[in-house]
């Protein structure tokens, strides 16, 4: 693309390609020239990584949500990325995947049941349970599923 002929675009429409991309090159494309930066930037794109329902999964917050609804969207997404929160009266985690903005749950083993015994699915396999301590530091107990 002719540099002349990047600034004649509106930002609006730079955001709007953007964010029909992925998380990554969105911030590929804030390198390459300053107004794809600002409308890489921008609310509008990040939104677009963002889960529809995000504001729905914040409000399930276990702890003070503030500082969370203060953050920019572009913001929002990386703590999102790299500081799951307990959601749920603490029986499960969100966050998202760095790359691609896929959702990551976590449940706590407390709160899900399980079958015990042989499946038919697996065939002779036995779907058994085992605690671990030194999982993941999110939540208090582990379980391991193993076939």
């Amino acid at each position: 693309m002719d540099i002349a002929v990047a600034d004649q675009q509106p930002a609006e429409c730079i955001s709007r390609i953007i964010s029909l991309t992925t998380p990554r090159d969105a911030c590929i494309s804030s390198t390459v020239y300053p107004i794809f930066k600002s409308a890489a930037d921008s609310d509008s794109v990040w939104e677009k990584f963002l889960p529809s329902d995000y504001e729905q999964i914040i409000s399930n917050l276990v702890s003070d949500s503030s500082l969370i609804t203060s953050l920019s969207k572009k913001d929002l997404y990386f703590h999102l990325c790299h500081n799951p929160i307990i959601i749920n009266n603490g029986a499960m985690s969100f966050s998202l995947e760095k790359e691609s903005g896929k959702r990551c749950y976590m449940a706590a083993a407390r709160a899900l049941c399980i079958a015990w015994g042989i499946h038919q699915s697996i065939g002779n396999g036995h779907l058994y349970q085992s605690q671990s301590n030194a999982f993941h530091q999110q939540f208090r107990d582990y379980q391991f599923l193993k076939l």
